[in-house]
């Protein structure tokens, strides 16, 4: 059975493998692909809908334990500006 976690974004519970681990590091957010930077983590859908509505939720300094703002244009970046949406990410894949 694969570990689940809940996505900060959407609040929606998922397979650690789908979401994204985010760490706080010199004031920013950054992605941490591999799931091994020290720290505290949390973890989001790699959708651009999840990273806003983290940010606007203010969501990031809470879950990563942290005061002040963080940026979040490293995760954003890592997704790419064509991320997907949070109903293309849901989508089964059609093979």
């Amino acid at each position: 059975m694969e570990p689940v976690r809940t996505c900060i974004g959407c609040r929606q519970r998922a397979s650690r493998s789908s979401l994204l681990r985010v760490v706080a590091r010199e004031g920013r957010v950054e992605a941490d692909a591999l799931a091994r930077l020290p720290g505290r983590g949390a973890w989001v859908h790699a959708t651009l809908d999840c990273v806003e509505a983290a940010s606007q939720r203010r969501a990031w300094a809470r879950a990563l334990r942290v005061t002040g703002p963080l940026d979040a244009d490293h995760v954003r970046h890592t997704i790419g500006a064509t991320g997907s949406t949070r109903e293309q990410a849901d989508r089964p894949m059609d093979n």
